[in-house]
């Protein structure tokens, strides 16, 4: 499995992207490390589902395939963090990457992923297709942002407006009621029907905006030392509840856009 990590850069911007994973391992502006390092961190692509699916089990035109359960009970996050990435363009600025979907995921299909990464921005961009049969699929982004900057700076703050936020039960899966957003700390998936957007603010450090035309975001800020903002196509188990088919000539298209500015 190839491990070379893939360097991009713009201005003070500095991305790398792992080709075993297809994560972004480090995102420094400056001398900031802004996501948290480590094998299991950064920030990693979701495909072809996000979040929890139940029990591991995939319902789809009257037949159930078993995937594994990678987080007990449940299957989390996809499979294509799992397998190695093909370069497809590569520039100073400018990443793709694509993948065959393979076992376990019991459908053949492609996902590419793209980086393009300026001063003061970084676009991402996700694409689910079909080689052949019909699928349901979800695509999303999984950052582990620093809750520090600095051993000494202050916390990161939050700042979202969700529409509602999807009533948690208590196998954290959504049970399908919307209910009005409740205050943090949250492990929640939240509505945002006109787009993601989820300001953090890194108090006389750095302000960082994350916008996406998807519709659900995931907010996780438990973990002492991290906080994630997780846009997503669908909600946690959509691919049953709410599935989104991907065919040969209607492939899943998803963005994320990243936008800074400096608060020193």
């Amino acid at each position: 499995m190839p491990d070379e990590e893939l360097h991009l850069s713009a201005g003070d911007a500095r991305l790398t992207v792992n080709a075993a994973t297809g994560r972004v391992a480090n995102f420094r502006l400056g001398d900031i490390e802004v996501l948290r390092t480590g094998a299991r961190f950064g920030s990693f692509p979701m495909a072809p589902w996000c979040g929890r699916m139940r029990n591991g089990e995939l319902r789809w035109e009257g037949t159930t395939y078993q995937l594994p359960r990678t987080a007990e009970p449940h299957a989390i996050h996809g499979t294509v963090r799992d397998h190695p990435w093909e370069v497809v363009e590569r520039s100073e600025t400018i990443l793709v990457l694509a993948q065959q979907l393979r076992e376990p995921w019991p459908f053949r299909g492609r996902v590419t992923q793209s980086f393009d990464l300026a001063p003061d921005s970084a676009a991402f961009r996700m694409t689910v297709e079909s080689a052949s049969d019909p699928f349901p699929a979800q695509v999303g982004w999984h950052p582990w942002f620093q809750r520090r900057l600095t051993p000494t700076g202050k916390d990161v703050e939050i700042d979202f407006t969700p529409g509602w936020q999807e009533e948690r039960g208590a196998d954290y899966l959504p049970t399908g009621n919307h209910i009005a957003p409740l205050p943090g700390p949250w492990d929640d998936c939240f509505g945002m029907p006109d787009g993601v957007r989820v300001t953090l603010t890194w108090p006389e450090t750095l302000r960082l905006t994350i916008t996406s035309p998807t519709r659900w975001v995931v907010v996780y800020d438990l973990p002492p030392e991290t906080v994630c903002v997780e846009p997503e196509s669908g909600p946690p188990n959509g691919l049953n509840t709410t599935p989104r088919p991907v065919t040969p000539a209607n492939p899943l298209e998803a963005d994320m856009t990243w936008r800074w500015h400096s608060l020193a």
